[in-house]
């Protein structure tokens, strides 16, 4: 079967993980898993995305049918060994943006497929440039975009990435949450 005829249940409510889905052509349908994103703080910090998506999709295998696979994944911004995520407010926001400023940092989107007999566990990985951030700029994306869904405060597809992002390596699509041709690559082999 031709990857993107493949049924997939997406397990989460990312409007971003949708958006990329639905522009590649897959066949999937939306049913978002809510479980508390905790890890071991022990856990190498490459990891934490992968074992994220596993739990995810684990909490998600009840609702699949058969013949359905579950799409879960998990994003994290790394800066120096240290995972920035979801902001929990302006104040944390401005920290995250503060040190990223003029950085280069590592995003990592853990992704598993699950259905009932087989699963497979991945990362994409990215490398990010930040060009340096006024006070003032930071200001004004906080403000205007709101990034308090998306790890490390920033999405790459807003004026932050537009106007402040020098250069990347690795895929656009893994910083915005899910290395697509790497799970088309997978369901071809599935």
């Amino acid at each position: 079967m031709h990857p993107l005829q493949r049924k997939l249940i997406l397990a989460s409510a990312s409007p971003r993980r949708s958006q990329l889905l639905e522009q590649a052509g897959f066949n999937f349908e939306v049913r978002p898993q809510n479980i508390k994103e905790d890890y071991d703080p022990n856990l190498a910090v490459e990891e934490v995305a992968p074992y994220l998506a596993q739990m995810k999709a684990q909490a998600a295998k009840s609702i699949a049918s058969d013949g359905e696979i579950i799409l879960a994944a998990d994003s994290v911004v790394i800066l120096n060994g240290k995972i920035y995520e979801k902001p929990a407010d302006v104040q944390d926001a401005t920290r995250m943006l503060k040190a990223l400023s003029g950085q280069e940092h590592t995003v990592i989107t853990g992704v598993c497929l699950l259905d009932s007999y087989q699963k497979k566990v991945f990362s994409g990985v990215t490398t990010v440039q930040f060009e340096t951030l006024s006070d003032q700029e930071i200001s004004f994306y906080i403000n205007a975009y709101k990034p308090f869904d998306k790890a490390g405060s920033y999405g790459i597809q807003e004026w932050i990435g537009l106007c402040k992002i020098t250069k990347i390596v690795g895929t656009y699509a893994n910083v915005m949450g899910l290395p697509v041709h790497l799970v088309y690559e997978e369901l071809a082999t599935w």
